[in-house]
């Protein structure tokens, strides 16, 4: 089994603290999904453990087993076993999306044929993977091309940020679909951050954590997705006052 542990992770963002002791730990095959209000910190979170360097760490911990990622550089945490998936994925023109998988280590025997299957399995048409990473592709197009990604590398650990935001029903049907395949094909551990609870009808989540004011304040089973629908942030908010 393999740990993913935060612990006490501190971030900064333009001289203003925003995670403030951020805590979780989660394991291989879960699937944990983070919730919050705006300004929690939650994309701060995603962005913090890709190594953004606009995001300043000011204390804490994020480790895989006993492998600390904060010390390594951005492609060497993807080399560690960590995925992230962004809300908009960037356009990248004249780079190739098997040249990003080569540069973060992706086995080049077969990889066109892996990237071929992976698009087939998430409703992608294989010849958009030719064109340059995310130019001239949909918004839907550029969730599903990022699954190919995440199921060509295989990491340990995906964090998803919003990978729910501007998809139709038929995608997001079909990314999460193949998310949850992860868990069990290799044993992923996928962390999702999301505002939607629909989001939560197509991936069943291990524990759902509530963040407000830059740290976890509530976790919980599905069921307190059922609470955030009725009652919305406020009671947590008032849990972990600004």
């Amino acid at each position: 089994m393999t740990t993913l542990t935060i612990a006490g992770l501190r971030v900064a963002v333009g001289g203003t603290e925003v995670l403030r002791g951020f805590d979780l730990t989660m394991h291989s095959g879960e699937v944990h999904v983070i919730m919050g209000p705006n300004g929690s910190g939650k994309s701060t979170l995603a962005h913090a453990l890709s190594g953004h360097p606009a995001y300043e760490v000011l204390a804490g911990s994020v480790m895989i087993d006993d492998v600390e990622l904060l010390s390594l550089s951005a492609t060497d945490r993807v080399r560690a076993g960590l995925f992230l998936a962004m809300q908009q994925p960037m356009e990248v023109p004249g780079v190739r999306l098997i040249d990003v998988l080569a540069a973060a280590g992706a086995e080049p025997a077969g990889l066109l044929g892996r990237m071929a299957d992976e698009a087939r399995r998430v409703d992608l048409r294989p010849d958009l993977l030719e064109r340059f990473v995310n130019v001239d592709l949909s918004g839907g197009e550029r969730k599903r091309a990022e699954m190919v990604q995440f199921g060509v590398l295989r990491p340990r650990f995906a964090v998803l940020d919003e990978i729910d935001s501007g998809l139709d029903v038929d995608a997001l049907g079909a990314v999460a679909r193949r998310l949850a395949a992860s868990t069990t094909e290799w044993g992923c551990g996928v962390l999702a951050i999301t505002h939607f609870r629909r989001l939560l009808q197509e991936l069943t989540p291990t524990m759902i954590h509530v963040v407000s004011g830059g740290r976890v304040v509530a976790t919980g089973g599905p069921e307190l997705s059922e609470v955030l629908e009725r009652d919305g942030y406020e009671p947590f908010r008032e849990l972990n006052p600004l």
